[in-house]
């Protein structure tokens, strides 16, 4: 096995850790790392239940930790924008359209999921967001979107696994609905 196969079911193995902890604090279980040199620098899981945030996604967990620390530092925008660009980020579900766009604005290298996200996925599945190729401009004329590399299908079993115990067991957090759910029958003979 190669050095990067190891590296990446490592951090994918990290990944999944995460998601164990967001299902333990009953959130759907998507987890993340992210990586600069081979070190794990930053990691996050869902929080969206805990912190009433519909946008606390792993992903955006991950990269909040990382500015705040970059930002103790002293980093200044360029820096933090170098920074990023060395980064790898392993994740377990296709980020979301959300997350792919800030992942392409903030020019993240490479990112690595589990499986396809077929409802909101950024990197392929809905929209192709990791390609950079969008219409949103800075005040200078320079594209906001850096895009970057990305690559599905790993560990995808399992973090399905995951998804699948999260919304069999029920959300107890979920939402009451606002009208009843309308129950087909059969007509009668």
């Amino acid at each position: 096995m190669g050095r990067v196969s190891e590296d990446l079911n490592r951090f994918m193995e990290l990944a999944l850790d995460q998601a164990k902890c967001a299902f333990d604090n009953l959130e759907v279980p998507i987890g993340c790392v992210i990586v600069e040199d081979g070190e794990v620098i930053a990691t996050g899981f869902n929080r969206t239940t805990e912190t009433r945030n519909a946008t606390r996604h792993a992903e955006m967990e991950a990269i909040d930790t990382l500015l705040e620390k970059w930002q103790k530092c002293g980093l200044n925008k360029s820096q933090v924008a170098q920074k990023f660009s060395n980064c790898i980020l392993y994740v377990t579900c296709e980020p979301c359209i959300m997350c792919a766009m800030a992942l392409s604005i903030l020019g993240i290298r490479e990112v690595y999921f589990g499986c396809a996200n077929d409802k909101f996925g950024g990197c392929g599945s809905i929209l192709s967001l990791h390609k950079g190729e969008t219409d949103n401009k800075c005040s200078d004329g320079a594209s906001q979107s850096k895009g970057f590399k990305c690559s599905g299908g790993y560990m995808a079993d399992e973090a399905i696994s995951l998804l699948k115990s999260f919304y069999e067991q029920g959300n107890p957090n979920a939402p009451k609905p606002h009208r009843p759910v309308r129950v087909l029958q059969a007509p009668q003979k």
